[in-house]
């Protein structure tokens, strides 16, 4: 990956992972996707590689993104999807010509054609969006307790507790702010 752009989250679910390419939504936002290139890199890192992207592509891209972050943000908090959002999603997910393929593993893998293009990606990408928000898949989705994340991800911990996005990010981060406050508070128990 180049280095002048931030680096991918990346996750176990792919349309939250896709989400994330959108960080720090309610502090100073990082695009991860800034470019059509930078499209194509995210997607051949999750396994839908594609030769080209244009701007009207990435233009796609970013709609369908915001559009599954409000419906997943909205089945978080139990709260009615929005209409335009669910439009968004249907209609990327029909648009795509992609096939589910079984591993030697047993795991469920999506093969694009040789001549597939940036919307059989996003098609991919909206109907794993419809199994998670449709509650198909064992989990839920829930809501980064980090105030400037606030990220929509899916929990698959046995207790279905998890409170941050990732760990590593979001949650390192709260921890240490929360470490530093208290030295602020009580400032003998460094010693």
């Amino acid at each position: 990956m180049r280095a002048e752009f931030p680096d991918f989250r990346l996750g176990n679910v792919l349309a939250t992972s896709f989400t994330g390419t959108l960080s720090e939504r309610h502090g100073n936002a990082v695009e991860r996707i800034p470019t059509p290139q930078r499209l194509i890199d995210w997607l051949a890192v999750n396994g839908l590689a594609v030769d080209s992207c244009t701007t009207a592509q990435l233009d796609l891209a970013r709609e369908l993104r915001e559009s599954i972050h409000a419906a997943a943000t909205a089945a978080a908090i139990q709260d009615a999807l929005p209409a335009s959002a669910v439009h968004v999603i249907n209609d990327r997910s029909a648009q795509g010509r992609a096939a589910a393929i079984l591993t030697p593993e047993g795991k469920r893998r999506w093969r694009l054609s040789s001549a597939s293009c940036v919307e059989d990606a996003l098609s991919v990408i909206a109907a794993d969006a419809i199994s998670i928000i449709a509650g198909e898949r064992d989990g839920k989705l829930a809501l980064c307790a980090s105030p400037t994340c606030q990220a929509a991800f899916f929990d698959t911990s046995r207790s279905r507790t998890r409170k941050w996005c990732d760990m590593n990010t979001c949650g390192n981060r709260q921890k240490k702010a929360r470490f530093h406050a208290n030295q602020r508070k009580n400032p003998r128990s460094a010693e």
